[in-house]
């Protein structure tokens, strides 16, 4: 599928001289930059969804739990 996008000067000619060097065509080199851009969204959506669930320090601590868990892990063989 072809698109039409508008860069600034600057950065068509940074990529011209990138794809020259990868010795790729241009338009794959804004494919692979395209896709590497919306890989690293979905990993940082996937970290933060996990923060959201374990890491969210604003949520109060259950202290009956965390010292069951603790003696729970005393007792265990590992």
């Amino acid at each position: 599928m072809k698109v039409a996008i508008s860069v600034p000067d600057r950065l068509s000619q940074a990529a011209d001289k990138a794809a020259r060097r990868m010795r790729v065509p241009r338009s794959q080199l804004y494919a692979r930059a395209v896709e590497a851009y919306l890989k690293q969204g979905q990993a940082q959506d996937v970290t933060a969804r996990l923060n959201a669930v374990h890491g969210d320090a604003s949520v109060e601590r259950d202290i009956f739990l965390e010292k069951a868990a603790r003696a729970t892990l005393r007792r265990s063989r590992w």
